[in-house]
């Protein structure tokens, strides 16, 4: 069950804005079906990539045996 500050893992690719399969991000918010949830992703320096509504289907709760990794963004500024 995913929950409001969870770290979730993004199941798939969302082109418009630059993140990939395996980007971790915060559940800021759960809509009360259980189904949606607002998700933040952050940069390492805490700027908001986005905050997006997704669903169950998008992401994933994050195991305790996987490590986290580091990748640039592409096209984003500074």
């Amino acid at each position: 069950m995913i929950r409001e500050l969870d770290t979730v893992v993004l199941r798939h690719d969302i082109d418009e804005y630059g993140l990939k399969q395996g980007d971790i991000g915060a559940v800021v918010h759960c809509y009360s079906d259980g189904n949606a949830f607002e998700v933040e992703f952050v940069t390492a320096e805490g700027r908001t990539i986005a905050v997006l509504t997704l669903t169950s289907k998008d992401i994933r709760l994050m195991s305790k045996k996987e490590i986290l990794h580091v990748r640039e963004i592409v096209g984003q500024t500074t």
